[in-house]
This record gives structure tokens, sequence and C-alpha cells, in this order.
């Protein structure tokens, strides 16, 4: 990378208070030695794009954006990646002198790259999943768990019509539940994962027994506030295995890292500490 400069990347939100992003990387900027910057820029909804525009221009290599910039960030790229392009939504950007404004999606892999460190023996392919609720993650988790060659997926979430939203856009295996069979729909499933707010730090409470979850079922939570959630922990004691969801964070962030820096970042329990430490 031929900068004179040190290389700055950025995570760009509206509010941006929350994200642990700039631990994240500022962990690993750190640990490897490169003299660079991450950057959290709170940018209005109204001057995203132009702010995206200028970006680029002033010494930014690239950076994440988070909500509510996700879709725009994607309608104005200039080049963007079939895992973009599946869920019409970026969280990656990477800047590049001729080819412009690239945007990419890496929740899915964060997701999945996740569930293979915590779980070694999990594969797709070994039976049907359950994915709980029908928001921004659960987008992303169905098209990564298709894309990955789960032979079915079950769907399902308090308003229907937004998990059948899901299912029209990413077709394939996915079959839509009614929130009322819930319960029915983790029977014989291979993966359950919760997407929803139950039982995350000022949602609702977890309104289910999990009581069909089988044994050697491998159970997970997109939320890590708390780390190990009410519904990990009623997983665990059907006698599921469990993954917590702070993994998909930081895997999430490893593909940019290595475009923007120049460097494969590890992702280990130092990590894992420096991110947890900071939402303390």
């Amino acid at each position: 990378m031929s900068h004179s400069v040190a290389p700055m990347a950025f995570v760009a939100g509206w509010p941006i208070g929350h994200t642990k992003s700039p631990v994240l990387h500022g962990h690993w900027l750190k640990r490897y030695g490169i003299a660079g910057h991450y950057l959290p820029l709170p940018i209005a909804p109204e001057d995203f794009e132009g702010a995206l525009r200028m970006l680029g221009k002033v010494g930014f290599v690239g950076g994440n954006v988070t909500i509510p910039h996700k879709m725009t960030a994607f309608a104005v790229a200039d080049e963007v990646t079939d895992g973009a392009k599946r869920l019409r939504a970026a969280n990656t950007i990477i800047f590049d002198a001729d080819r412009g404004i690239i945007a990419d999606n890496t929740d899915g892999f964060g997701f999945i790259e996740n569930l293979r460190a915590g779980s070694p023996s999990w594969a797709a392919k070994s039976g049907p999943a359950t994915v709980l609720g029908a928001g921004g993650a659960s987008r992303a988790i169905v098209a990564a768990l298709l894309d990955a060659g789960v032979p079915e997926l079950r769907l399902t979430n308090r308003t229907r019509e937004k998990a059948q939203a899901i299912a029209d856009e990413l077709g394939g295996a996915v079959s839509v539940v009614d929130w009322a069979e819930a319960e029915a729909s983790i029977d014989g499933a291979a993966l359950v994962v919760n997407t929803t707010s139950m039982g995350m730090e000022g949602g609702p409470p977890l309104s289910l027994t999990l009581d069909a979850m089988g044994e050697g079922a491998l159970a997970t939570d997109a939320v890590y506030a708390p780390l190990d959630t009410p519904f990990l922990k009623l997983a665990r004691a059907k006698g599921a295995q469990t993954v917590d969801g702070l993994g998909m964070l930081l895997h999430q962030a490893r593909p940019g890292f290595a475009a923007w820096f120049g460097r494969e970042p590890e992702v280990d329990n130092d990590l894992r500490q420096a991110v947890l430490g900071a939402s303390e």
C-alpha cells in the first residue's frame, strides 16, 4: 500500500457510540505493529452519501458501515461483491483508486466462521436449521446458511410477514413457520439460531422452553450482551452445544482489516477479552 501517511479506516453510523469496532481494529493494529488508524464517525443519514464519496479522497482506505447506512452504502458503491448483492446491504467498504467504492457484506462470513471456530464438528449438511427472528441480522444469517448448504431452513418470527419477506427474497430451502409453532420448529433441528432480542440486556425475557431441542444440537445467539444469554443457558441445559454471539462480530471484521491494512488478522482469546472489557 503506497500511502505516505498511515492508512485510516472508519466505522460510520448514526448514532455510533455503541460500536465495539474501534477497540477490535485498534487491538489488531497494535498487535501487528501496523501504523494505522480506525476512527468512529457519527454521520447523519442525509450526509452519508456525500461523506462516503469524500472519505475515499482524503486518505481513508475504507471502513465499516452500520445502522442506518448499510443499504445506502450498497446503493452508492461503484462495485459490489456477491455477498453484498445477495443482501442488498453493505457493512464493509474498500476505496480503490481504479475501481472506486467497493461494497462488501461480511456478516454471513462472520456468522459461519464463528460457528466453525466454536464447534468444529458442525456441518451445514448435518440437518435442518431453525432461525428465530427476522430482523437485520437474520437476513445475513439465513443467506449464509443457505449458501453453506443447509438442507432445510425453518424461519419463525412474531410478525409472519417479516419472515415471509426474507423467504421470498432468498428463496431456496426456507420454510416460514408461525411463531405459535416456534417450539415445534426446533424439533429435529441440527442448529438453532436466536436472532431475536429475547434475553438481551434491555430486551424481553426468553419466552421459549426449548423442550424440543435435541441432544447434541448446536445453538447460537446473534446477541452478545450478555455473552451467555438466557437462550444459550437454556439450550445447554437441554443438552445442546452452544456458541456465543461475540465471534460473529470478531470474524466479520477480518476481511475488512485484511483489505485495508494488508494483514490477515487472527481471532483469539486476547481479542475477545479486549472487546468484552470495552463493554463494561
